[in-house]
């Protein structure tokens, strides 16, 4: 299994436990554990409603691709731990992170 946390715009914190192998995005396991994640554009970074804060374990995670940064350009709230969950696969490299829910 795969440990995460998310943290809700309150600031509570939920540990979220996802198997291993599922080939999902983090979007689409946000979405399927019902939190408050729109993602309009169906994962294609295109909207930025699925805009997370990494707040642990950024580190371990792949670069910023080019649509991903293009987007999170245009954001006036996009900080350095910024991120798009839809351009994040769920695997490994997230084990232990901590993740902001920021969209609204």
């Amino acid at each position: 299994m795969i440990h995460i946390t998310i943290e809700d715009r309150n600031g509570d914190r939920q540990p979220l436990e996802i198997p291993e192998g599922i080939s999902l995005s983090l979007m689409e396991v946000l979405k399927a554990s019902d939190y408050p994640i729109q993602a309009t554009c169906g994962g294609m970074a295109l909207c930025a409603t699925c805009h997370v804060a990494v707040l642990e374990g950024a580190d371990a995670l792949p670069p910023v691709n080019d649509a991903e940064g293009d987007l999170l350009d245009t954001l006036p709230d996009a900080d350095a731990d910024s991120r798009l969950a839809c351009q994040l696969r769920v695997d490994e490299t997230m084990l232990g992170a901590i993740f902001r829910i920021r969209a609204e």
